[in-house]
């Protein structure tokens, strides 16, 4: 059975601009989340809802819905200005925010250097 990649095969979800917000429709599967607050650099729960995830990641699949996306790097304490720079764009581009933003995280935070985390970082739209 060949190997299913969803990074390859779904690489316009995972590889968005650095530099820019831009929009992504996100195909309709299952998937597996983790709601929380708080400092994920700090956070014990966090960290152990990370193991877990990762443990079973390759069962991710994720909903159809259009999202702005952008590519996040380096500590997650700067998420918050990206995010900023999300919601900006939703609102220059008359989009309305649907729920919760999403964050995918593509670097293991238990093996990665903190400024070299990669996250994409969506907020689905309507």
């Amino acid at each position: 059975m060949p190997k299913l990649d969803l990074k390859k095969e779904f690489k316009y979800l995972y590889a968005p601009s650095a530099k820019e917000v831009v929009l992504v429709d996100v195909a309709e599967m299952g998937y597996l989340m983790v709601d929380g607050v708080g400092d994920p650099n700090t956070s014990q729960e966090y960290m152990d809802s990370i193991e877990v995830l990762y443990s079973i990641s390759y069962t991710l699949k994720f909903m159809l819905k259009k999202s702005a996306a952008v590519l996040d790097y380096g500590v997650m304490p700067l998420e918050g200005p990206t995010i900023e720079r999300i919601h900006a764009f939703i609102d220059e581009h008359g989009y309305k925010r649907r729920g919760k933003h999403h964050e995918i995280y593509l670097s293991d935070p238990r093996r990665t250097a903190p400024e070299k985390l990669k996250t994409v970082i969506r907020q689905p739209v309507e």
